[in-house]
């Protein structure tokens, strides 16, 4: 037998599958994080504080509150609106800021690609991390919503996985983004794009107070599909704006994959 064959009783390694690439790649990100635990105590106590702030103090004074027909209370609609936000943020957080800096000073991606691994297989790995973490603070949010009372259909059960499409969107989006940007500088711009999404998507009122043009604005933002999806879900008044929703992320956060793949292969292999 010659050097190097492998004898017949050994078993021959298998190639890592695209599965199994984005599942070392969680790993890694798993093991490197979870010393840092805070940090998502921190993520998820802010909604958490939005919703006793605005959702029950505000809520004190306003009686009841309409959504697609139904009579609910205001803690009730808010309270969606901070799960969505809750699986943005999240994610944005991972996809943007610590993404750019493993790109552009750790290059770890250069050390990444030195192995079997290919820029589909860090992007995966990486946006599904984003999105993990957007997904757990979402998970820990809608606990205490169970936990509070406001939840009243078993329709919320998919809401964890609504705000695992959310996370997936804007994780694949953001990460797209970063892969563009050349200083600590421009993420000012995400900042001002995070923050009128957060406080203009319906997380605190019905997009009908609003003019029409600037109805249609809302209506076409990624945000603004994740809270309706959250908030028919935990409600349990469906309509086809949640089938929108489902499409309309997904495609995005499909759109966000292939331009990090493309960017990827750009800026490490060229």
């Amino acid at each position: 037998m010659s050097v190097g064959s492998v004898g017949a009783g050994e078993a021959r390694p298998r190639p890592l599958t695209p599965w199994g690439a984005m599942a070392l790649l969680v790993h890694r990100s798993y093991l490197t994080y979870r010393q840092a635990w805070k940090l998502y105590l921190t993520g998820f106590l802010e909604p958490f504080f939005y919703l006793l702030s605005i959702g029950i103090g505000v809520g004190q004074l306003i009686d009841t509150f309409e959504f697609n027909g139904q009579q609910i209370p205001y803690a009730e609609f808010v309270a969606p609106g901070m799960l969505a936000a809750s699986a943005m943020n999240g994610a944005i957080l991972d996809a943007t800021f610590n993404v750019f800096h493993k790109l552009k000073y750790d290059k770890l991606y250069d050390q990444m690609l030195a192995t079997p691994l290919g820029t589909g297989d860090v992007a995966r790995g990486e946006i599904a991390w984003a999105q993990l973490r957007g997904g757990s603070y979402s998970a820990m949010f809608l606990v205490v919503m169970v936990a509070m009372g406001m939840v009243h259909s078993w329709w919320a059960v998919l809401a964890l996985p609504a705000a695992l499409l959310i996370g997936f969107a804007f994780s694949a989006i953001g990460m797209a983004l970063t892969t563009f940007m050349t200083s600590w500088q421009d993420f000012e711009k995400v900042t001002l794009v995070q923050l009128p999404l957060f406080l203009f998507s319906a997380t605190f009122f019905p997009i009908t107070a609003l003019d029409s043009w600037a109805r249609w604005v809302v209506e076409v933002t990624p945000l603004y599909r994740g809270v309706v999806l959250c908030r028919e879900l935990t409600t349990g008044a469906l309509s086809w704006s949640s089938a929108i929703s489902v499409v309309y992320l997904l495609v995005m956060g499909l759109i966000g994959l292939l331009v990090v793949r493309r960017r990827l292969s750009t800026l490490l292999l060229t």
